[in-house]
């Protein structure tokens, strides 16, 4: 099966105080070093792949540059990526290449650069059209900005955008969320991924929130209700202008051209098709072929700048038939259009593990999740409901057989495609 390829781009020219990405500023004298790294590790995926027993297709039919700020780069180092990658891997014809770009780095030099290495798909970190809150988190933009950089990749032929927008920064209300989500849909982009402000100790902003202070504008982020209510404004809006939920934080246009305008990329970690990441903090999952103990591999680089360039060694976690069945809820059900039951159960690789354990446990979840409202079943299709879309962490964990949310945190995979960055 075509693989997905992640290059990740640890990078930035300020640290936004949401981010919990592994990413930060450093000196530009960092960044030949760190790409000559990447392409030592793409040169010698092949011999990685077969010590670890798993299998890896020649071809890729997706790239994403994400970080961080790959846009930050210089010329040469993203041609010379982009030829490494060429150099291993059978670029399908019709691949997706996607490279994420902060506004105000979309330099006309770099669109042409962008485009000698084939790019034709750039996700731009907008999270907000309104001035004061991009600023009060550390953003560099303006609105006109983006504005401008927008007509300039159209310009070029490079129509296919992505627009993030965080819900619940500082200084956020109703209004002005409404005012970004309109800008967002007057630009005409095909694609938007909207996310919630996420609160935890791996962000400066969420530190401060937990611990109820009030630098980085902490005291005016909205609570959670308001939050909650942003997104579900985002989610009408946004289909009533053509752009369909399609999973929980991503909406494409509607049309003939769906299928093209949804993230082909971001598809493969939702379906569980391989993926192989390279760089800081990236993750994979290749199918274990070679090995009797489990069905696939995860594993993630170091998610240090330091150790990645000392070599310290990938995390790894074998994924049994029981973890794959639990992957199959917790990912799929992501999706708006959810799974299909009968479709898992006929396909799973060790039946034995599902008429043992699976039908029992499974339908009690199932059953639980539809009587509070999260969950609704069509005959064997069982997805998210909107109040579900809003509490799916908790969905997610009625689904493990063991009581752990290691694997349920690997939703998060490939970083910068399912948290904003």
């Amino acid at each position: 099966m075509p693989l997905g390829l992640y290059i990740s781009v640890p990078f930035c020219r300020t640290k936004c105080s949401y981010c919990n990405f592994a990413s930060d500023v450093f000196s530009k004298a960092a960044y030949e070093n760190y790409v000559a790294r990447l392409l030592e590790d793409i040169a010698n995926s092949r011999h990685f792949a077969s010590k670890m027993g798993c299998a890896l297709d020649d071809v890729a039919d997706s790239i994403y540059l994400g970080g961080g700020t790959p846009s930050i780069l210089g010329a040469s180092q993203l041609l010379r990526i982009f030829a490494a990658v060429r150099g291993q891997f059978a670029v399908a014809p019709d691949a997706e290449i996607t490279v994420e770009c902060a506004p105000g780095t979309l330099t006309p030099a770099l669109i042409e650069t962008l485009l000698q290495c084939g790019v034709n798909r750039v996700s731009l970190g907008v999270q907000s059209f309104v001035d004061q809150e991009a600023q009060s988190v550390g953003r560099l933009h303006k609105r006109s900005t983006v504005l401008e950089e927008i007509a300039r990749l159209r310009d070029a032929g490079l129509t296919n955008i992505s627009i993030d927008l965080i819900a619940g920064l500082p200084h956020q209300t109703a209004e002005t969320w409404a005012f970004s989500v309109a800008e967002t849909i007057a630009t005409g982009v095909p694609h938007v991924s909207v996310y919630m402000l996420e609160v935890d100790e791996d962000s400066r902003l969420g530190r401060e929130l937990i611990a109820g202070g009030a630098r980085y504008h902490a005291h005016f982020v909205p609570d959670d209700d308001a939050t909650a209510d942003f997104y579900q404004q985002a989610c009408e809006m946004l289909d009533s202008a053509g752009l369909a939920q399609y999973e929980i934080s991503n909406f494409a246009r509607t049309g003939s051209q769906l299928l093209s305008d949804e993230s082909r990329h971001n598809l493969k970690y939702w379906t569980r098709q391989p993926y192989l990441g390279f760089g800081v903090d990236a993750h994979s999952m290749l199918t274990a072929s070679l090995r009797e103990d489990c069905q696939a591999l995860r594993f993630a680089t170091p998610d240090s700048l330091d150790a990645y360039m000392n070599r310290a060694p990938h995390k790894v976690t074998p994924i049994s038939a029981q973890a794959a069945l639990e992957e199959n809820f917790f990912l799929g059900l992501r999706l708006n259009r959810g799974i299909d039951l009968s479709l898992i159960m006929n396909c799973h690789p060790d039946p034995e593990l599902v008429e043992a354990e699976g039908p029992a446990f499974l339908s009690s979840a199932i059953e639980s999740c539809v009587d509070d409202g999260l969950l609704e079943q069509q005959g064997s299709i069982l997805r998210l409901t909107a109040r579900g879309r809003l509490l799916s962490n908790e969905v997610f964990a009625r689904f493990l057989m063991e009581k752990t949310t290691e694997r349920a945190a690997e939703t998060k995979v490939g970083t910068g495609h399912v948290n904003p960055r």
